[in-house]
């Protein structure tokens, strides 16, 4: 298998407030590829789909199970710690629940970590010794 993924797929529960909290809240642009029941959001190389979580639940064959932590992080890495604090004011303001407060960490960043409205775990970070390229794509 290729080292590459293309997609990640959330089960949401509200599909059109989910999608919202997206598209409207944080201004993502939805594609024009997304149908009934699946919102695409293209990331620079990956898409983020929103798909209702009892559609998703059923094709995988699995039940659905909440967990407080579930062993997955999604980040986006802001480009100072200024706009880290202007994301997390927005995501609270748009009904998520912030789980760590933004701080510096040991190893000379900034951090916090959301749960959206469903309780996806999402890390929004500053990491002054990551450089992006000019389309905002880490430079590893």
């Amino acid at each position: 298998m290729r080292q590459k993924l293309h997609l990640i797929t959330f089960g949401v529960h509200n599909f059109e407030k989910s999608v919202a909290f997206y598209e409207k809240g944080l201004g993502w642009k939805k594609s024009n590829q997304s149908v009934d029941g699946l919102a695409l959001f293209p990331l620079g190389g990956i898409v983020l789909g929103l798909h209702p979580m009892k559609d998703l639940a059923d094709d995988t064959t699995l039940k659905y199970t909440k967990a407080d932590f579930a062993g997955i992080t999604l980040s986006h890495n802001a480009v100072s710690e200024k706009e880290v604090d202007e994301i997390l004011v927005r995501v609270k303001q748009l009904g998520a629940t912030i789980v760590k407060p933004a701080q510096k960490v040991h190893w000379g960043g900034y951090r916090s970590y959301f749960k959206d409205l469903d309780g996806h775990l999402i890390e929004v970070a500053f990491n002054p010794f990551w450089e992006m390229d000019e389309d905002g794509n880490l430079k590893l």
